[in-house]
């Protein structure tokens, strides 16, 4: 039963890709494409090389995710558009499905069956994810985008990075272009970053959680799910 006041348009449920429904990062796609361009010898010494930019990445990230999102993506700057869209697929299959959560795909059935809709919303590229997205029969996906310019990326982001409060933005954008009721809605999330997108569904779902997300959730309440990784043998790493 409805709660009174409420309507009776669709509810949805919103799901964050990278940490939520695979154990993914936007790092794990782009050293996937870069290698692709070079001999496997060459590739493993870049890989070990490219790992210590990574830590700049991760203090980056802990400062500011949206700067983060368009310092990382200018790595694509003269990448050819055709030629990585093509791999796109390959990646999904190398990259992503070996580190889906295996909780992932359920969870995303039972809301289908229950009548929802199933929407993505990820800072990773609109691409990358097509596959995923079809592969678990979603409904929409907002994603991001990088600019193409005479057949190559120019390393720029079509629009804000969707991560913390574009997160949010873009959900609620969505519901009422889509006539959505959030407050019968779901999101899912795993990190901090993803906060504001939970704070304007009225079911918000926490999902192998972040420290600074898992305080939240516990001080308000949040049901927390742990879910593991169909590479993962037991606990993950």
């Amino acid at each position: 039963m409805r709660p009174a006041g409420s309507t009776s348009r669709q509810a949805a449920a919103f799901f964050d890709v990278d940490g939520t429904l695979a154990k993914t990062t936007i790092v794990h796609y782009y050293v996937y494409f870069k290698r692709k361009r070079m001999s496997p010898f060459w590739g493993r010494c870049w890989q070990s090389l490219y790992l210590l930019k990574c830590l700049y990445f991760l203090v980056l990230d802990r400062i500011d995710r949206s700067r983060l999102n368009r310092v990382f993506y200018r790595s694509y700057a003269r990448l050819p558009v055709d030629r990585i869209k093509e791999q796109a697929e390959e990646c999904h299959n190398l990259v992503i499905k070996p580190r889906q959560f295996e909780q992932a795909a359920d969870c995303i059935a039972e809301h289908r069956s229950a009548g929802r809709r199933i929407v993505l919303v990820t800072g990773s590229i609109d691409f990358i994810v097509a596959p995923l997205a079809q592969e678990l029969h979603v409904d929409d996906v907002l994603a991001a985008r990088l600019v193409e310019s005479n057949g190559w990326f120019t390393g720029e982001l079509d629009g804000r990075p969707i991560v913390d409060e574009e997160k949010a933005v873009r959900v609620q954008g969505y519901a009422a272009e889509n006539e959505i009721d959030l407050s019968q809605s779901y999101a899912y999330g795993d990190s901090i970053s993803d906060l504001p997108m939970l704070e304007v569904v009225g079911l918000p779902q926490v999902v192998s959680p972040d420290r600074r997300l898992e305080a939240v959730a516990l001080k308000r309440g949040w049901p927390v799910h742990r879910w593991l990784a169909r590479a993962d043998d037991g606990g993950g790493s």
